[in-house]
């Protein structure tokens, strides 16, 4: 769903995940909302201007037929396109289409903030809007069963907008419908009629454990998943001539990670062949495989997987992208319902299994007496027993299952519910509160409140500061509506300590608050029962922390929220800034991001010096994305770059001194230079100011 509105500088776009895209124009009119534009959009206006500013994004132009003319990513000059019939893709925010007839300018601004779409008088042209994300918009009832698991799975890729490799694209893939246990399976007529036939089938054994790994193969694949009484899976494709038994389990975990991974990544490259080409680094691949993209693009989905089993793993595994996430699920039937948002996020799926610690995995606790809290006796930090997870592939992993591990995040089928809970809500202005309830943790309260104050003057952040809250008002704070809390202070046994006493998260009615970081000792039960009372997902400790580790830790973590970096993401950055980090954990959906920032693509970028005495050349390495939009590609906006790059692939670009002092300059982005942590405007003024050995 869009909602616009016509403001005193332009145009107000939002979509139901709150996220807003401002566009700048002076004296914009809409003249009519049923416009038609050949792109998929959720809402079209009829619009005239003489100008038009988006905030700065990739800009494609096409012509209306399908012919890509130019891509402007890293150009400041501007593009002139001569008289004809265009299509302008705006990669921002909301994904934003432009159909008008030239002459018109493209350009980017000096300072890298803007781009602007002028026209040499006042035009009339049709502006389309797509949300990259969507709320689920039927259920499905299914019994907790092989047989309707199946079924449910063969119907969850009705979601899709496409059969074709564009389908790839995170805007091309709708979340997949809901899903609740029931005695008989009933999926709604609009799902079924939606349900592509792709003439791709998967047979699989009849146990929930093979259905659980095998979801996220069948969901991008949108195959018709039938049971067979077999001790192996089976994929076929009769018209297409395919017909490959597939691993067993436990090896059916790596297998069909593994099929998945190269489907995905074949699919991202032929893509290029249709309407929304870029330049993309990787596409190179293609010829040395001796692959047609163009009869790939336009194959049908059994033929293309045809071709693409063909390819050995081995000779594309070295250019495979990092996948975004491994989610280690118990398949039992409590978890059926949560399958559906991890296919959202194209999570692969594994059983949960674990091992013991080894001693050096965490810390000794040596330093009990400066600790934030004692671990015994009156004010008791709760205590924890963790687990080491055995981990798969993936750059983020997730449990839900029993135990604490440590290295993942710990959900819990609330959490999703809890999110589209959110979602539901009818206001889009951010809420955070920023709790002070310890008066020796000063220097995070002030570091962290700057923060936040300076993105409230960026954003529409309605930011509140306390400080001391008793027990009734701190219980009020998270059963208030607001996006986050911050709390800064003590946890002990009892809860969250006040001045008059402790809050426990088990007494509150109900949490109104989206998500929360508890920086205090031993939080981890607190913020589980914050979840299970309706928060989405927040940061936690396992135990105590110095004071000095949580200022450097909170001031940090609140910075990468406010870029946009999901929170899990967000506090392993922020805990690479202490030596005991896995401390630190996250409960909840892990994937979250403050919703407004959900479809940004946070940036991190690692420094290294390159070796030799007379050498002042360093090697940048830019890693760009989200775990939802899996399937997009980014530009590094590095001088001379010209390549685009998927999304989990990372860049490297070896520059000078000077270069690397303009990119940290005009960036604001988190660095790890020498193993430790930066910012990109402080480390700039550090490499500006040193010498080349220094």
């Amino acid at each position: 769903m869009i909602e616009w509105e016509v403001t005193e500088t332009g145009l107000r776009i939002l979509d139901a995940n709150k996220s807003e895209l401002a566009v700048t124009a002076r004296e914009i009119a809409v003249s009519g909302s049923d416009a038609q534009l050949p792109r998929p959009v959720d809402e079209t206006l009829a619009c005239a201007a003489e100008e038009l500013r988006f905030p700065v994004a990739v800009v494609f132009v096409s012509s209306v037929t399908g012919d890509r003319r130019h891509e402007l990513a890293n150009e400041t000059g501007p593009l002139e396109l001569p008289e004809g019939e265009y299509v302008v893709d705006v990669d921002a925010e909301i994904k934003t289409y432009l159909l008008f007839e030239g002459p018109a300018t493209i350009r980017k601004t000096e300072d890298f903030e803007e781009v602007v779409v002028s026209f040499p008088d006042r035009r009339e042209f049709v502006a389309g809007f797509r949300s990259r994300h969507e709320r689920p918009a039927h259920t499905i009832t299914t019994p907790a069963t092989p047989d309707g698991l199946a079924a449910t799975l063969s119907h969850l890729s009705a979601a899709h907008k496409t059969s074709t490799p564009d389908r790839t694209y995170p805007s091309l893939r709708g979340h997949p419908p809901l899903v609740e246990t029931g005695d008989e399976l009933d999926v709604p007529a609009d799902v079924a009629a939606r349900a592509p036939e792709t003439g791709i089938e998967l047979v699989a054994p009849p146990s929930l454990d093979h259905l659980f790994v095998l979801a996220p193969l069948a969901y991008y694949l949108q195959a018709a998943v039938t049971i067979e009484d077999r001790m192996a899976p089976l994929l076929r494709a009769p018209d297409a001539g395919v017909e490959r038994e597939l691993d067993p389990l436990p090896q059916l975990e790596r297998s069909a990670a593994r099929l998945l991974r190269k489907t995905f990544f074949l699919d991202s490259i032929v893509r290029n062949a249709g309407p929304f080409g870029t330049t993309l680094a990787e596409a190179s691949i293609l010829d040395a495989l001796g692959l047609d993209d163009e009869r790939l693009y336009a194959a049908s989905p059994d033929d293309r997987l045809a071709t693409y089993l063909d390819v050995p793993v081995s000779a594309i595994e070295h250019r495979l992208p990092d996948w975004h996430l491994t989610m280690y699920v118990a398949p039992e039937p409590q978890h059926v319902e949560t399958l559906p948002f991890l296919l959202d996020r194209l999570a692969l799926i594994a059983r949960p299994k674990t091992s013991e610690l080894q001693g050096g995995e965490l810390v000794e606790r040596t330093l009990d007496d400066f600790y934030r809290a004692p671990s015994t006796g009156p004010g008791a930090v709760a205590s924890v027993d963790v687990v080491k997870p055995e981990l798969r592939g993936g750059r983020n992993h997730g449990w839900l299952a029993d135990g604490v591990p440590i290295d993942v995040f710990k959900s819990t089928p609330a959490a999703y519910h809890n999110r589209l809970a959110f979602l539901e809500r009818d206001r889009y202005e951010r809420g955070i509160t920023v709790v002070l309830n310890d008066p020796d943790m000063g220097s995070e309260h002030a570091d962290v409140e700057e923060i936040y104050r300076r993105r409230a003057r960026e954003y529409p952040i309605d930011l509140s500061v306390e400080r001391c809250l008793g027990v009734a008002d701190l219980a009020s704070v998270f059963e208030s509506p607001t996006d986050f809390v911050h709390y800064i202070g003590h946890c002990e046994e009892d809860g969250l300590r006040c001045p008059d006493g402790s809050l426990s998260a088990a007494t509150l009615d109900a949490v109104e608050s989206e998500t929360f970081f508890l920086n205090a000792c031993g939080s981890f039960h607190e913020g589980m029962e914050l979840v299970e009372r309706g928060a989405v997902a927040g940061a936690v400790t396992f135990s105590g922390v110095l004071n000095e580790h949580a200022v450097r830790v909170g001031s940090a973590f609140a910075r990468l929220l406010m870029h946009g970096f999901c929170i899990e993401r967000a506090l392993r950055l922020a805990r690479r800034r202490i030596m005991m980090g896995k401390d630190y954990a996250v409960v909840g959906d892990g994937t979250h991001t403050l919703s407004q920032n959900e479809s940004l693509l946070p940036t991190r970028v690692t420094l290294e010096r390159v070796d030799g005495p007379d050498d002042d050349r360093f090697l940048l390495t830019y890693d760009q994305y989200t775990t939802k939009t899996t399937g997009a590609h980014y530009h590094p906006y590095v001088e001379g770059n010209d390549y685009a790059y998927l999304c989990g692939n990372e860049s490297e670009f070896l520059l000078d001194r000077g270069e690397v002092v303009d990119f940290l300059r005009r960036s604001e982005v988190p660095v790890i230079y020498d193993g430790d942590f930066y910012w990109s405007d402080r480390l700039y003024r550090e490499l500006e100011g040193s010498d080349p050995s220094g």
